[in-house]
């Protein structure tokens, strides 16, 4: 017999499959489908659990500043002020809750200092950092972080198998994209290069190669939100939807209902209230993720350098 665990790692590895198959036969498609109606779903429940957790932070004033944040990014329509301001936020989410003494907050304080002067003389440095950590780094490098934690305390081979098979995945879509021609349904392949255009281009100056096309990068993409969407809502021992009040549920279900709505009704402002929407969700987590980087840092480290020791030993 499997056991639960291993149960729920093999349904991980299905959805993976799932979301990769998807993401080169229809990614226009997944890609609007996902964000459209998995994404609410996720903002809505994952905001409720890091509430109930008070967002990983000794005082919740911070994340009061961090929900405002989010708001005015949304809102803001000058890219490198609206970089600024989520590195920003992530450098202070850092600080409040992945430091442990005021010696290790001054020396993050002077390490982002001197950063951001260099993004700052480097333009468009800070716009691309911002939308690089709202979009792929959330979505993909941070969900790795997570797979990586858990695949070490739970010590499961398949656990490991499984950050293997979404890199590899990862490498697959980067270098055989899915052909322009997979788009089934034409309307959304238009609504992809009407609201999704610019998902390429921060990855483009990223690695130096120019304007990417959303043409090349949609497979990509719809992998990644899918999957980072499904990977949250089958994490039952986490989330412990059980638990979640009945009137708390009620608010999720009205959100969530208002805003996939509005996505049907007029796609342009169902973009705008769930993209306000998916900022906080993703500022509101710097937090956990900041204190989840330190985390795997350790873990790395004292494998390296603990087996080090051992050795002289």
């Amino acid at each position: 017999m499997v056991a639960g665990g291993q149960r729920g790692d093999w349904v991980h590895f299905a959805l993976m499959v799932a979301a990769l198959g998807l993401a080169y036969a229809m990614p226009f498609e997944l890609l609007i489908l996902a964000r459209a109606v998995l994404g609410p779903a996720h903002y809505t429940t994952e905001i409720s659990w890091l509430h109930d957790r008070g967002y990983f932070l000794k005082r919740r004033s911070v994340a009061a500043v961090l929900a405002i944040v989010a708001v005015g990014v949304s809102l803001a329509n000058y890219a490198p002020w609206s970089g600024f301001i989520i590195w920003a936020a992530f450098v202070v989410s850092a600080a409040a809750a992945a430091t442990r003494s005021s010696r290790q907050t001054g020396l993050l304080l002077i390490a982002a200092g001197a950063l951001t002067t260099i993004m700052f003389v480097k333009s468009p440095a800070l716009a691309v950092t911002g939308a690089l950590l709202t979009t792929v780094v959330h979505a993909s490098l941070f969900t790795l972080v997570f797979m990586g934690l858990g695949a070490w305390r739970t010590q499961s081979r398949v656990q490991a198998a499984l950050i293997g098979a979404y890199i590899a995945a990862i490498a697959l879509l980067v270098v055989f994209p899915p052909s322009e021609a997979t788009a089934v349904v034409p309307v959304f392949a238009d609504l992809t290069h009407r609201y999704f255009v610019s998902l390429g281009q921060p990855l483009g100056a990223l690695f130096g190669i120019g304007d990417l096309s959303i043409d090349r990068v949609a497979g990509l993409f719809a992998f990644i939100y899918a999957y980072h969407y499904l990977n949250w809502f089958i994490k039952a021992e986490v989330i412990r939807w059980a638990n979640i009040p009945p009137r708390r549920w009620v608010t999720i279900g009205v959100v969530y209902a208002a805003s996939t709505g509005l996505y049907f009704y007029d796609f342009a402002l169902g973009f705008s209230v769930v993209m306000a929407l998916s900022f906080m969700h993703v500022i509101l987590e710097f937090p956990l993720d900041a204190l989840a980087v330190r985390q795997l840092g350790e873990v790395i480290a004292g494998s390296l350098f603990g087996g080090l020791r051992e050795r002289r030993v």
